[in-house]
């Protein structure tokens, strides 16, 4: 792979410990988040149904993290959905935002506790107002694994999440998640959407402490 350096040890010697300013466009979601309106279309026995949410995010800087001299900046998050007015978890849901400045490579970690793990990679510019990463079922890059009732009832095929970054300091999401049903034919399309407004600013890496 010619793209790599012939040296896989060597870490940077002048690495920037300010993670908040090599975020490239994950620089625009770093704090803590609320959303009101998100909407989850979902299968069902009798078909589809639309579920609103209530969504929690929280979006902490870490400190750069380095593989040789690869350097990626980023964010750990945590996730946590509701039902309007209810208080039982909806959706529960951790990881990691990563942005490798050198390459423009995004990259999100996730993990679900119904025993389901994904990884999606896209790229950007640093400036970016809009980005989109994918997941598939079988990449061993970009890869989807789940559990064997997973598997069986509801595989899932590929994952896909597009950002917004708007003027007016929030950010939007759109995720489509594509799945094999069990005793259905056709591949089932399970979209989550929300934006989120800001309640409280992120903070600072540990070594920018």
């Amino acid at each position: 792979m010619s793209e790599f350096p012939a040296d896989i040890f060597t870490e940077p010697a002048d690495l920037d410990v300010d993670t908040l300013a090599n975020l490239g466009p994950l620089r625009a979601m770093a704090g803590v988040w609320e959303g009101v309106k998100g909407l989850d279309t979902k299968p069902v026995v009798e078909g589809t149904e639309n579920q609103l949410f209530v969504e929690r995010i929280e979006l902490q800087p870490i400190d750069p993290q380095t593989n040789g001299p690869q350097t990626y900046y980023g964010l750990r998050y945590h996730t946590h959905i509701v039902k309007p007015g209810e208080v039982e978890t909806y959706h529960d849901q951790i990881g990691y935002w990563l942005w490798e400045p050198a390459t423009g490579t995004l990259v999100q970690t996730l993990a679900i506790p119904r025993a389901q793990t994904a990884l999606a990679m896209g790229q950007a510019a640093a400036d970016a107002k809009t980005f989109e990463l994918t997941a598939k079922r079988g990449e061993t890059t970009n890869g989807i694994c789940s559990n064997p009732f997973l598997e069986y009832a509801f595989r899932t095929e590929s994952y896909t999440i597009k950002v917004t970054l708007h003027d007016d300091g929030r950010w939007s999401y759109y995720e489509d998640t594509v799945m094999m049903v069990r005793g259905r034919d056709e591949p089932f399309h399970h979209i989550d959407r929300n934006t989120l407004t800001k309640v409280a600013e992120p903070t600072p890496n540990p070594l920018m402490r």
